[in-house]
């Protein structure tokens, strides 16, 4: 009961970026909204950790199962990668380090000011 009770807070806060996507006009991911929303009430504890803890867990433990299905249809769409792969893949390299270092560069820089607050 208690999983059901933390999915329901989360598809609930899914279900309100959704209507946010479709009532403004900004071209925002539905999801990026409830990511918001759901930082929003964590930091106001309007939401308590331990009221979605063990479902984000289950979630993120299963994650990678969900990268399944897409990586079987770019296998499908070989065809059409292959004249373009050397350009998507230098692409994906450098994005991809860029996303670690601007990643590694913050969470230092929180971490840090976190720090300083403390004392």
């Amino acid at each position: 009961m208690r999983y059901l009770k933390q999915f329901t807070i989360i598809l609930l806060i899914s279900l309100v970026g959704e209507i946010l996507k479709a009532v403004l006009p900004l071209p925002i991911p539905a999801s990026v909204y409830g990511l918001i929303i759901m930082l929003i009430c964590l930091c106001t504890k309007v939401i308590r950790i331990n009221q979605i803890k063990d479902a984000s867990l289950f979630l993120i433990e299963i994650m990678p199962v969900m990268f399944i299905p897409p990586a079987v249809g770019l296998s499908d769409a070989w065809p059409t990668l292959k004249p373009i792969f050397i350009p998507v893949f230098i692409t994906v390299v450098v994005t991809t380090i860029l996303v670690m270092v601007v990643t590694g560069r913050v969470t230092q820089f929180v971490i840090r000011r976190g720090g300083n607050n403390k004392q």
